[in-house]
C-alpha cells in the first residue's frame, strides 16, 4: 500500500465536510487538503435534498426548540440560539457567493414562509404564549399570529380547505423563513475545493482510522479498483453523518466512550399533483406525537430541488440497523462496545414512549399514513401522493452521571484533547447550522491559529459568530437585508 501525507483529511462527501473544508482552503490555502467519499458522488445521504426536510432550521415554527417545562413554563433561549447559528450560515453563504464560490443561489436557497399550525385548546394556548414570548425578539420580529382560519387560508389554503370549521386552531407565519438544498451547497462547495487544488475522491471508503507516530493514518479502500492505500493526515475530520461513530471509535480516543447510536429511518409522502402543489407555498410545522424524537414533527413542507417545486409531508418514521442507507445491516451491532453497552441498555429501558411510537409507525398502514396527512390537509387524495424513502438519523446516546444513559436529541462535536481528531454525531438542526458547527471545530482544534491568525477573516466573511444578532433589531435587520440582498431573497 503507498502512503501519502496530507495537512488534512475530511471523512464524508456532505455539508459539514464541504463546509469545513472550505474554510480551511480559504484560511490556509497552502494546506493539503483531502476528502473522501465512499459513494460515486457527493451529498448522496442525509445532506441531499430528498433526503432532508431543507428547511433552513431557524427555530422559527419548530416547537421541539422551545419545549414546555414539567410546569407549564416556556423559554425562547433554545430558539433563539438556533436562529442566531442558522443566520451564520446566511452570512456565510452570502459572503461565498460574493466571492463566487457559491453561484446561482436561487439554485439552493428560496424564500419560504414558516408556519406552525396547531390544533385544540391546549395547543392554541401552547402557540399563543409562545407567540408573545418571541414577537419581541429581535430575530422574530416579523412572527404573525392568528387563530381566524380565514387568515389561515391566505398564508396556506391547503390548511383550510374541508377542514371541521368547529376545530380550535391557530398559527404563525415568519416570511423570513428559507428553503435550503444543502445538497446543491455541498456540491459546490467540493466543486470549488476541487478547482483550488483540494483533491477529491469518489469511490473511497475509509476503514480505519489510527494514531501513529504523531498523526493520523487512513486505511481506505477503493471502491471501483477494490485496492487499498493509506493517508497520513495531521489533521482528521469525521463528517460522515451515520458512519462517524465507526470510525470515531476506530480511532480510540477516550472521548468517545460511552457514546453509542440509535438509528431511526425516515419516509415522506411526496405529492404528485401539480395543481396541489402550485397551492401551498410554506413550510408549515405542527407538534410531534407524545413519545415521538423532534426530528419526526410532521411538517407540509414546500420544496425546491433542480429547480422544481416540490411538496412532501412527513416524515413518518421507520427502523433499520442500518447507519446510512448505503451502510450495512450490522451498522447498529458493530457500534456496541464495552463502553457503551450500559448507556444504550439504560435508554432502551427507558425510552419506552419511543419505542411504543416507532412500533405504531411501523405497523401503520397506507390509510393510516394518509389519515395523519389530512390532519394538516384534509382534502388530501391519496392518489395524490407517493412514499419515498428519505435518510437514515442516528441519534446519540451517551453516559449521564445522574440516568446512567440518555438517548440526546441534537448535535455535538467530539473531538480528540491535543485537536488532532473531531467528528460530528447526531441529527437536527445538522445541516442548517454546519457553518456555526464548522467554525466550532476551528476554534476548539486550532485554538492558536483560530485567535491569532483567523479569526480577522472569519469575522468579516461571519460577524454574527463574534457579535450575537439577537442583541438588537438594528444587528438582526441589518444582517438579513444584506443577506437577503446577496441572495436573491425576499427581505
Amino acid at each position: 500500500m503507498n502512503m501519502k501525507a496530507v495537512d488534512v483529511a475530511l471523512i464524508g462527501g456532505g455539508i459539514m465536510s464541504a463546509t469545513l473544508g472550505t474554510l480551511l482552503k480559504k484560511l490556509e490555502p497552502q494546506w493539503r487538503i483531502e476528502l473522501f467519499e465512499t459513494q460515486d458522488e457527493v451529498a448522496t445521504e442525509s445532506s441531499n435534498g430528498w433526503n432532508n426536510a431543507g428547511t433552513g432550521h431557524a427555530a422559527l415554527c419548530e416547537l421541539n426548540y422551545m419545549p414546555e417545562g414539567a410546569d407549564g413554563s416556556l423559554s425562547g433561549a433554545k430558539a433563539i440560539d438556533i436562529n442566531e447559528q442558522y443566520q451564520m450560515s446566511r452570512e456565510w453563504w452570502a459572503s461565498q457567493v460574493e466571492q463566487g464560490v457559491l453561484k446561482n443561489p436561487e439554485s439552493f436557497i428560496n424564500s419560504v414562509p414558516h408556519l406552525t399550525f396547531v390544533e385544540g385548546e391546549e395547543n392554541v394556548d401552547y402557540l399563543r404564549r409562545r407567540y408573545e414570548i418571541l414577537k419581541d425578539e429581535p430575530l422574530f420580529a416579523d412572527m404573525e399570529y392568528t387563530e381566524d382560519p380565514a387568515v389561515i387560508a391566505e398564508w396556506a389554503p391547503l390548511l383550510i380547505d374541508r377542514r371541521d370549521k368547529n376545530q380550535v386552531i391557530a398559527a404563525t407565519r415568519s416570511r423570513s423563513g428559507n428553503d435550503v438544498n444543502f445538497g446543491e451547497v455541498t456540491k459546490q462547495l467540493v466543486e470549488h475545493l476541487a478547482e483550488s487544488g483540494a483533491g477529491v475522491h469518489l469511490n473511497s471508503r475509509v476503514t480505519d482510522v489510527r494514531r501513529v507516530e504523531g498523526a493520523w493514518e487512513l486505511t481506505i479502500t477503493d471502491r471501483q479498483r477494490s485496492q487499498r492505500h493509506t493517508v497520513k493526515a495531521k489533521f482528521v475530520f469525521v463528517g460522515a453523518g451515520g458512519g462517524a461513530l465507526h470510525l470515531l471509535q476506530a480511532s480510540g480516543i477516550p472521548e468517545i466512550a460511552g457514546y453509542g447510536g440509535f438509528p431511526i429511518s425516515g419516509k415522506f409522502l411526496r405529492c404528485t399533483n401539480k395543481e396541489v402543489i402550485a397551492q401551498h407555498q410554506a413550510k408549515v410545522y405542527g407538534k410531534a406525537k407524545v413519545g415521538a424524537p423532534p426530528m419526526s414533527v410532521p411538517h407540509l413542507d414546500t420544496r425546491y430541488i433542480d429547480g422544481e417545486q416540490g411538496l412532501l409531508f412527513g416524515p413518518y418514521a421507520g427502523f433499520s440497523p442500518n447507519f446510512l442507507k448505503s451502510g450495512s445491516w450490522f451498522d447498529l451491532f458493530k457500534s456496541i462496545r464495552a463502553h457503551n453497552l450500559g448507556p444504550m441498555m439504560k435508554v432502551g429501558l427507558t425510552q419506552w414512549s419511543l419505542e411504543k411510537y416507532l412500533a405504531q409507525e411501523l405497523l401503520a398502514s397506507r390509510d393510516k399514513q394518509i389519515e395523519t396527512l389530512r390532519e394538516y390537509y384534509p382534502a388530501a387524495d391519496a392518489d395524490d401522493w407517493e412514499m419515498i424513502t428519505a435518510g437514515q438519523r442516528v441519534q446519540i446516546m451517551k453516559k449521564d452521571p445522574e440516568k446512567g444513559g440518555v438517548l440526546q436529541f441534537g448535535t455535538e462535536i467530539v473531538s480528540s484533547a491535543d485537536g488532532t481528531i473531531a467528528g460530528l454525531l447526531g441529527a437536527s438542526p445538522g445541516a442548517s447550522t454546519a457553518v456555526y458547527a464548522m467554525l466550532n471545530v476551528l476554534k476548539t482544534c486550532f485554538k492558536e491559529q483560530f485567535e491569532n491568525k483567523w479569526r480577522q477573516e472569519i469575522a468579516k466573511e461571519v460577524p454574527a459568530y463574534f457579535e450575537p444578532l439577537n442583541t438588537s433589531l438594528e444587528a438582526a435587520n441589518a444582517s438579513y437585508e444584506r443577506t437577503a440582498q446577496v441572495l436573491g431573497l425576499e427581505k
